[in-house]
């Protein structure tokens, strides 16, 4: 059962069923067919729904792979345009990202993944969509999201292991030359993707290069230069929903948390200087507040405004926390 308080649990349930459904399972333990009665209706109803009534014939969201398409007409599709010289949020392999972080069937997208085969290049290159391209992050994201709607994605897996850095993690400037030192935000990308493809395929082919990238991130506490023990940076505190490719120790800890409950391991004792962290942004009424999101277009906003308490937050930071606490007993 989860620390919340009854007040709290009513907030939390009284929000979208992509949220609604991971309350019910994660927070108070309710028996499957309650939450997936839940999950069920994000095809129907709110967030879920929203974007996937944008999602153009060939399979497509926006007209492109990363990006929208620069030819395409796009007025009147009721985008939100929060900031319009920011990176955009509404194009395939975001709209999926978001579709599949929300919790949404495969089954909602049947055919999704043949359309994309034929249809979608990547921007870069003019590369086939599930083969991916050279950007860590963005193959993280095209691995969970093939193996998610059942494409093969079994060469893309393959990219993983041969372009992990000497010391033990990811960068996504790396293959344009501009960096041989890992970075936290694509670090944590490549294994939260690894980990979704062992979780829904079943391959567990990618885990030794996914428990090695998270030992780079487990050697800094999850927040700190290994050179020099300083902060990496003040983004580690910086907690937003959603969190797309951002880094921050919230969503280190869920991920480590997800890894721990595939793995059926314990939580690793490196992750108690990121536990505090996130138990003390909690604020007095339980919950945590909204940072600051960036702009950017997007087909719905799911989360609360900057500084505003954020459902999606307190979900993840109690979730979190719950384990964590369950785990010292």
């Amino acid at each position: 059962m989860s620390s919340l308080t009854t007040e709290k649990t009513d907030w939390l349930l009284d929000s979208d069923p992509a949220l609604r459904w991971q309350v019910q399972r994660d927070l108070l333990g309710d028996p499957a067919d309650v939450w997936e009665a839940t999950r069920d209706r994000i095809a129907t109803e709110g967030f879920g729904a929203r974007i996937l009534s944008r999602q153009d014939p060939d399979g497509q969201w926006a007209g492109g792979a990363y990006f929208p398409s620069r030819e395409r007409d796009l007025t009147g599709l009721g985008i939100i345009e929060r900031d319009e010289d920011a990176q955009p949020w509404i194009a395939t392999t975001w709209a999926l990202k978001d579709l599949r972080d929300l919790g949404l069937n495969a089954t909602a997208l049947r055919g999704t993944a043949q359309k994309l085969a034929a249809s979608s290049r990547w921007e870069y290159d003019d590369l086939p969509y599930w083969g991916g391209e050279v950007d860590v992050c963005i193959n993280a994201f095209t691995l969970a999201n093939g193996a998610w709607l059942g494409a093969d994605v079994s060469a893309l897996a393959a990219w993983f292991p041969e372009h992990r850095l000497d010391d033990g993690g990811w960068n996504c400037e790396a293959e344009e030359g501009n960096s041989e030192r890992s970075s936290f935000h694509s670090t944590l990308n490549a294994v939260v993707g690894m980990r979704e493809y062992e979780r829904l395929t079943g391959d567990t082919s990618l885990r030794a290069t996914r428990n090695a990238g998270e030992e780079y991130l487990l050697e800094r506490a999850l927040m700190r230069r290994l050179s020099t023990g300083d902060l990496v940076g003040p983004w580690v505190s910086e907690f937003i929903a959603p969190s797309r490719w951002q880094y921050s120790a919230l969503a280190a800890l869920d991920h480590f948390r997800a890894a721990a409950l595939l793995e059926g391991a314990a939580p690793d004792p490196r992750l108690a200087e990121a536990v505090d962290l996130v138990r003390v942004a909690r604020q007095p009424d339980g919950k945590w507040r909204q940072g600051e999101v960036p702009g950017g277009a997007v087909w719905v906003e799911i989360d609360a405004p900057q500084g505003e308490p954020s459902k999606w937050l307190t979900l993840i930071g109690t979730r979190v926390l719950d384990w964590w606490d369950a785990a010292q007993h």
